[in-house]
């Protein structure tokens, strides 16, 4: 039997990863094995250990997808909006709705923290929707629209605010109530650095 061509190494690696992503997000980490990937995959366990070295490594690019879906979801939600406020709020809006989605929140918000650890977690949060986040509230300083002390300062503590409501409604059934009851007080806290 020959070599597999990069599409195909391609395609099989997707395929693992999908199936993967389809039993973390139902079950979580702690619940899916190895070869029950491998098996649900129609790979062999080998193809699993060629592709990503092994469960803590098919774990780490699933959730490595889960954060650059909620980055993705912010960007296409803010995508042609002139006014930076209106976006700055849609792309809260963005990330917490995305961060609770049935197929992101138990991996993203309940194993990730715990299997990668909160510093790693924070380092990948770092370069996709908190990069965002630190992007808007720049933009917005720099036309003089901000009432705060020190953008860092700022960014920390909305990224922080948003990050434990996010964490509070995926505990919550359904999760979209603890979305749905956090947006309020997000939004009047968004507004009391707007500069009026």
């Amino acid at each position: 039997m020959g070599r597999a061509t990069k599409a195909e190494s391609d395609a099989t690696r997707r395929r693992i990863l999908d199936c993967a992503r389809e039993m973390l997000a139902e079950r979580g980490y702690p619940d899916v094995g190895l070869d029950e990937i491998a098996m649900g995959a129609g790979v062999t366990r080998g193809a699993v250990y060629h592709h990503f070295g092994n469960r803590r490594g098919v774990f780490d690019a699933v959730h490595a997808w889960a954060q650059d879906e909620v980055a993705r979801a912010i960007v296409l939600a803010t995508q042609g909006i002139s006014d930076p406020w209106q976006a700055l709020k849609i792309g809260c809006r963005a990330f917490m709705d995305t961060s609770v989605r049935e197929d992101v929140r138990r991996i993203l918000l309940v194993d990730a923290p715990a299997v990668v650890g909160w510093g790693a977690w924070r380092d990948l949060d770092a370069q996709g929707s908190a990069r965002l986040l630190g992007d808007a509230l720049a933009d917005l300083d720099d036309v003089g629209a901000l009432q705060i002390d020190s953008i860092g300062a700022c960014h920390a503590l909305l990224s922080g605010a948003m990050n434990e409501a996010a964490l509070r409604a995926a505990s919550l059934e359904p999760a979209e109530r603890g979305v749905a009851e956090a947006w309020p007080t997000l939004e009047r806290m968004l507004d009391a650095i707007r500069v009026r």
